[in-house]
């Protein structure tokens, strides 16, 4: 490993390591729209390989996202759940039907709930934090 690869590493892991619940989980949709993104141009290129890869590693942390709700948090948790199982839906009917555009409506769809997250987290405001519980 280069210097450089382990100083990113090391910059990353403390990036994670000191964040905010809010903040994770904007970094959490980052990785997945970047993988989706990957996937379906791997698939257009006919890359099995990246595109499994990719698929994959998006699936897992929408995964992540899916069971890290806490359901008692009502309205909130249950509609998150509700999209994350339709993305994930969406992600499988993407690969049998070799379809990159499904997956790029998935990323957009989180994209959306990215940007959501990124402004309870840059606003830092009351309550901010409940939302994060739903998470």
């Amino acid at each position: 490993m280069t210097d450089y690869a382990s100083a990113k590493q090391a910059y990353t892991s403390s990036s994670v390591m000191t964040a905010p619940p809010q903040k994770l989980v904007v970094m959490l949709y980052d990785g997945a729209i970047r993988f989706l993104r990957q996937s379906a141009t791997a698939m257009r290129t006919g890359n099995r390989e990246v595109t499994v890869n990719r698929l994959n590693r998006a699936g897992a942390i929408i995964d992540e996202l899916n069971i890290s709700l806490d359901m008692n948090q009502g309205e909130v948790a249950s509609n998150l759940r509700s999209i994350y199982l339709f993305a994930r839906r969406h992600m499988t009917e993407a690969l049998i039907e070799q379809d990159p555009e499904k997956l790029e409506a998935v990323a957009r769809l989180l994209a959306d709930l990215r940007e959501a997250w990124a402004q309870i987290a840059d606003q830092g405001m009351p309550g901010a934090g409940d939302a994060a519980a739903a998470q």
